[in-house]
């Protein structure tokens, strides 16, 4: 049963240039009220320290939720484990499928396609997808950040591991990606099938940022090579609560930057 709006103080802390555009976009997808407090990322690109007041480790996204019956606010950290919550308790049942097929409940097996790739896109996002992109981010500060006269020993070291790990990696989840799309149940669009889901919203980050790091800058990972996978970028960003999401940062900080 979902919580009512009008008892509960939902807070999003959003940080920019990060993963936690996801909750937002998630928090207009189910239309309830909330709280959007911002923060900007320091000189050394990292999160401010004040984020270590709402949560130890200080990064974003999190969510805090006040309600009459708490003695203290509950603090949720961590994507998908926010967006779980947030879909059980606030409504969001329109953004899961269906676990089961008709006369499977509760057996192995019986859960619907739609269903396994939407678990198994909420946890493929932050654990096989991710960290590329999170090494991607590495190496353009090997080949940056040094003093100059040292760059060009860090370039080459960062050049190494994008030829012998990280490009081969990324063409490996652009494969998978792009045919995931091909076999979507009822054909698509989104990889769960024809209704976007929280895993779609989840999936939109890295996918957004692997068009903004890698398409047309790694040799042979071109908008040709994977057209569905560039047209699910475009898709994720033209649905409305996508939209609204940009739309409350633009009013707030005035301008919005994805990656």
């Amino acid at each position: 049963m979902a919580f009512a709006a009008k008892d509960t103080t939902l807070t999003l802390y959003w940080l920019e240039q990060s993963r936690a555009h996801r909750i937002l976009w998630l928090l207009e997808e189910l239309d309830i009220p909330y709280e959007l407090k911002t923060f900007k990322r320091g000189s050394d690109k990292l999160a401010p320290k004040a984020l270590k007041d709402i949560h130890p480790l200080g990064k974003s996204p999190i969510v805090t939720i006040s309600s009459p019956s708490s003695e203290a606010p509950l603090v949720l950290a961590e994507s998908a484990f926010i967006a779980e919550y947030l879909c059980d308790h606030f409504g969001g049942s329109h953004l899961v499928p269906e676990r089961f097929d008709a006369a499977k409940e509760s057996q192995v097996g019986g859960e619907t396609g739609e269903w396994l790739r939407y678990r198994y896109y909420m946890h493929y996002t932050e654990g096989s997808l991710m960290p590329n992109l999170v090494m991607k981010v590495v190496t353009k500060m090997l080949r940056t950040a040094p003093p100059v006269f040292v760059r060009g020993l860090f370039s080459f070291v960062a050049s190494k591991i994008e030829e012998n790990f990280l490009n081969r990696n990324f063409m490996d989840h652009l494969d998978f990606l792009e045919n995931q799309l091909r076999s979507a149940p009822g054909g698509g669009p989104f990889l769960t099938g024809q209704k976007l889901t929280v895993a779609d919203i989840m999936m939109s980050y890295p996918v957004i940022e692997s068009m903004k790091r890698i398409f047309g800058v790694q040799k042979g990972i071109t908008e040709d090579r994977y057209p569905l996978l560039t047209a699910y970028a475009s898709r994720l960003q033209e649905c409305e609560g996508y939209k609204r999401a940009v739309a409350k940062i633009v009013a707030i900080e005035g301008h919005f930057e994805a990656c």
